[in-house]
């Protein structure tokens, strides 16, 4: 017996370590916006609010079936059946319970669709299989797609790990560039079929739909990448159409918006065929 039970002692402690119960996470997480930060709140508040309803109820059952079981001579009370006192106990708690629990979560509702006040505002178009940043403010626009070495990977008989790929297939080649601190104001629509743009550290998911204007809206308070996915199946290669929004401090946004800006830079001559277009005919 003792032995299993170090046998035991070792899964559980194996378990309850750092790397494998990151691997096991099932919770929400608390994210890098204000409206992730109030829905994880919401979440938790409304989960041990559920956790101590399910302590009392079924600590009374099980109180109730131990207590007064039929083998120690207990009597079922007739007189509860049809008292209108408890009935009406019994519903009013409810009653109070959802009223406390649907107040928050109205609030936070309404805090999601308020797009006032928003310092920037970005249209994003969904593809198969791809996005379209269209920048409205300052008149950038560029689309983000898988990037080229997770496509290579994903291609049957490449011969490639993809455990060698870093970020396989969370990975594009021109990711959604914002500031720290700043309200961001999206318009998602979609040029096909219809998409979902999703990143949980922000919180947010909303559906683009052809010829339909959807809006969301977020202030990340963290810099970093952040990485997301298309969470509606939009065809065959669905799962190859990540997102990437990478959080910059305010100076280090205003020099990649002027790079954006900046002309590209014109190829050199080339020198030989100039030369020789130079050189005078000989006969």
């Amino acid at each position: 017996m003792s032995k299993n039970l170090k046998a035991l002692a070792c899964i559980a402690s194996i378990l309850l370590a750092s790397p494998a119960f990151a691997a096991w996470q099932l919770n929400m997480r608390p994210g890098i916006t204000e409206l992730s930060k109030q829905a994880y709140g919401l979440h938790m508040e409304i989960l041990w609010i559920c956790v101590a309803i399910g302590v009392v109820v079924f600590g009374a059952m099980i109180y109730s079936l131990i207590k007064f079981r039929h083998s120690k001579g207990a009597i079922a009370d007739t007189t509860l059946l049809h008292s209108t006192k408890v009935e009406v106990i019994w519903t009013t708690i409810p009653i109070i319970i959802l009223v406390f629990m649907a107040y928050p979560a109205a609030r936070g509702l309404i805090k999601d669709e308020d797009m006032s006040g928003a310092d920037m505002t970005i249209k994003v178009t969904g593809y198969q299989w791809k996005w379209e940043y269209d920048y409205l403010d300052q008149k950038v626009d560029f689309f983000s797609t898988l990037a080229r070495d997770s496509n290579a990977a994903r291609i049957k008989g490449s011969g490639i790990d993809p455990y060698s790929v870093p970020n396989y297939l969370l990975e594009v080649d021109h990711p959604l560039v914002v500031p720290v601190h700043k309200k961001v104001r999206m318009l998602l629509t979609a040029g096909d079929v219809i998409h979902a743009w999703w990143v949980p550290a922000l919180g947010m998911k909303r559906d683009a739909i052809p010829g339909f204007i959807n809006e969301l809206w977020f202030r990340a308070d963290e810099e970093g990448t952040y990485r997301g996915q298309c969470a509606e199946l939009c065809g065959r290669d669905h799962g190859f159409m990540p997102i990437v929004v990478v959080v910059k401090s305010e100076a280090d946004y205003a020099a990649w918006l002027n790079a954006q800006h900046a002309p590209p830079a014109e190829a050199a001559p080339n020198a030989p065929a100039a030369a020789s277009a130079a050189a005078p005919a000989t006969t």
